[in-house]
């Protein structure tokens, strides 16, 4: 399986950006294969690494994509599950060149399922997606339940915008609970998704969570303090 994965703009378009995603738990980066030709279409060019709990080498590759002068900017940390927390890490870096952070389903404390339905249920609503998991060879399952010693979540030594996106129905973090965490950070815009599960970008709702993404990433093209956006969607 290759360590990274990678979709570009089309041909005849300049790219716009470029944003490096982080997996979660259990997950490599070819499950946002959607995801990555979405962004694409639109002109971002995709960068998509492992799961960072799993493989710390995820971060030397992260790194080095950062620092890599031959992608476009802004450069922008993906982060989903407990990606989203290795993605503030790596911010909160003072040598990490990260425009902006982007940080799906945060995970504010541990998570239990009984079996691999509950899993599945907790994580995604899309039939699609669903599909792709349970045929994944690559993906484990059960590692929701795993509760590895994830860097702690230092939002206060993070200077440049984020966008916060979570699930209204997200049983593995609960939408109250990272809320709480992002509450009293200007610097963070905060969308729900109402009925949103665990993996908000590859949820029944994954091509608003992508059109939020790509209005977020044209905002920060424009005003790279903090873009305005909406604080909630249906």
């Amino acid at each position: 399986m290759p360590s990274s994965f990678s979709w570009d703009e089309p041909e005849g378009l300049a790219a716009r950006g470029t944003l490096i995603v982080l997996a979660g738990r259990g997950e490599h980066g070819g499950v946002y294969e959607r995801f990555g030709r979405r962004l694409a279409f639109d002109a971002y060019r995709v960068r998509a690494l492992g799961d960072p709990s799993a493989d710390p080498s995820v971060l030397d590759q992260a790194a080095k994509l950062l620092a890599d002068e031959s992608l476009p900017g802004p450069k922008v940390l993906v982060g989903s599950d407990s990606g989203a927390r290795y993605a503030v890490r790596l911010a909160a870096e003072q040598d990490a060149e990260v425009d902006a952070l982007i940080l799906a389903g945060l995970p504010t404390a541990s998570w239990t399922s009984a079996s691999w339905e509950d899993e599945i249920q907790a994580r995604t609503a899309c039939p699609t997606h669903r599909t792709r998991l349970a045929h994944d060879p690559d993906f484990r399952r059960g590692a929701l339940d795993e509760t590895p010693d994830l860097p702690d979540l230092r939002l206060d030594l993070v200077r440049v915008p984020v966008l916060a996106l979570h699930g209204t129905d997200d049983t593995v973090s609960p939408v109250e609970e990272a809320l709480i965490v992002y509450a009293g950070h200007p610097h963070v815009r905060t969308v729900t998704f109402d009925g949103g599960r665990h993996d908000v970008l590859n949820d029944a709702l994954h091509r608003t969570a992508a059109a939020t993404v790509v209005l977020f990433l044209e905002r920060l093209r424009l005003s790279p303090e903090l873009p305005t956006i909406a604080e909630g969607l249906a």
